[in-house]
């Protein structure tokens, strides 16, 4: 699965992939029965029901138009399935639970044996009024100053109503769904900003909710732009994993010089002529502080990922970018597969936690990976001019709640779970010593959310995290070490 913010994406490439600009979808009346469809979707063998649920714009304003939330059904597999199913809410802001339903053969096999698993496309996303830039191949040689312009461009094209979307509106909605669809209590499953959005709605709907389970934890008070620290903290790590394997130290025995260098150059601006890794036709292109820095936050956020980062970086120092340049252009794969919702993303992020973008806080949490895209954030939401959403002091959850973090996560990384859990009056958290961002697929994680979703309170034996193993370090053009 990939839990991961949109964050990085925007870091190394300041564009998302995705369909042209969107306005708000037309009003859809409320009294509209949602009727569910057989539906299929890549990456899942079976048939899903899918469905449409009418909500208000504007829950002030019922009367001022509407857009639909699209939803996925999983059926359980086992007859008299529970009544109490899985909500899952995905990451970003920006990303859709549709986007994310691979997530079934894997982390939630086990959970969907007995519970229906619904994944929500949170208003703006996905199927339900995306909100996106158009992307085009020119983006990715186009310079910083372009590619700014760009994405004020689009924010100026598009006629959707941005302060409509909100996380408390996305709360709202899915109380609207969970009566559409005929529940009574659910459980959440929340990646990434899906906790930011579990957390809202468990406070905003208590008697709806029976247990939360959250991968990757934003805390009520953590600002999305300011990770600087734990960007910075996992990148150290990684350093020091290397330093202490065999065949890492070997392979690179001055990974942190030749790092420290390759992002000093690219401050300046390395201009690179090499082969197009897409169509291997020959291309010039700037490698920017900014690309660079982002690329290797968004490398960081998957472990897997993460162990090949030391052979990209020493090839990129001996001249050989090709890896690297490929590797940044999955940030905005030009491909069929759905990506996240870049103006959903400005509109939640702009609203909600550049307001809270303060001297002292960006000063404690700068650090070289993030500071270009916190630096540029305020103008682009001064385009967006979307009203400030008052922080408002987080009242206790009372659900159960299971926290789970990645020891080298570099945008949530353990002590946002720790902060988080200060305000639930029931919460266990889980750290896999070896893993980044999201750890629902890993190892026992998925029995052990199936365990606590049968008996909530129950206590959990989670020593079979420590059994998780680290991926291997890649050593030359082959690949990992087997």
């Amino acid at each position: 699965m990939n839990t991961r913010s949109i964050l990085p994406v925007l870091l190394g490439l300041l564009l998302s992939s995705g369909s042209a600009p969107a306005a708000a979808a037309p009003e859809a009346p409320r009294s509209a029965k949602p009727v569910p469809r057989t539906c299929h979707l890549p990456g899942v063998e079976g048939s899903l029901r899918c469905l449409s649920v009418p909500v208000p714009l504007d829950y002030a304003k019922p009367a001022a138009g509407g857009l639909k939330i699209h939803v996925t059904v999983a059926p359980a597999f086992r007859e008299g399935a529970r009544a109490d199913p899985l909500f899952i809410l995905a990451g970003g802001p920006g990303q859709a639970g549709s986007e994310v339903i691979r997530l079934l053969p894997a982390a939630l096999r086990r959970i969907r044996a007995t519970r229906d698993i619904v994944f929500i496309d949170q208003r703006g996303t996905g199927l339900s009024g995306k909100l996106d830039c158009e992307s085009r191949p020119e983006h990715e040689t186009m310079s910083d100053a372009e590619q700014e312009a760009e994405i004020h461009r689009c924010i100026k094209a598009s006629r959707a109503p941005f302060a409509a979307y909100t996380t408390a509106n996305a709360a709202r909605d899915l109380e609207e769904v969970r009566r559409a669809l005929g529940y009574g209590k659910v459980n959440v499953w929340g990646g990434s900003y899906g906790t930011r959005l579990g957390q809202a709605y468990a406070r905003a709907f208590p008697g709806s909710v029976r247990s939360l389970i959250l991968d990757g934890v934003a805390a009520p008070e953590q600002v999305v732009p300011a990770a600087g620290r734990d960007g910075q903290a996992a990148l150290d790590k990684l350093f020091e994993h290397c330093a202490r394997d065999a065949g890492c130290s070997k392979a690179y025995p001055n990974l942190r010089a030749e790092f420290d260098s390759l992002a000093a150059r690219a401050d300046a601006g390395i201009k690179l002529s090499i082969a197009n890794p897409r169509t291997a036709q020959p291309t010039t292109v700037t490698m920017s502080g900014p690309r660079f820095n982002g690329t290797v936050h968004s490398i960081l956020y998957s472990q897997a990922d993460a162990r090949r980062l030391p052979f990209l970086i020493h090839s990129a120092y001996q001249g050989r970018w090709e890896p690297f340049i490929a590797r940044q252009n999955v940030g905005g794969d030009f491909t069929t597969e759905s990506t996240s919702a870049f103006l959903l993303h400005l509109a939640v992020v702009c609203a909600e936690d550049v307001p809270r973008m303060t001297p002292s806080l960006m000063k404690d949490e700068d650090a070289l990976l993030t500071r270009a895209w916190a630096t540029r954030m305020p103008a682009i939401c001064k385009t967006m001019n979307v009203p400030a959403v008052p922080y408002v002091q987080p009242s206790m959850i009372e659900a159960p709640a299971l926290l789970l973090s990645g020891a080298l996560d570099p945008v949530t990384a353990p002590r946002r779970a720790e902060s988080a859990a200060r305000h639930m009056r029931s919460a266990r958290h889980l750290v896999v010593s070896n893993a980044g961002h999201g750890v629902s697929q890993l190892g026992c994680v998925p029995r052990l959310m199936r365990e606590f979703l049968d008996k909530p309170t129950a206590r959990l034996d989670a020593a079979c995290l420590a059994e998780i193993p680290p991926p291997t370090f890649q050593l030359g053009s082959a690949g990992p070490q087997p």
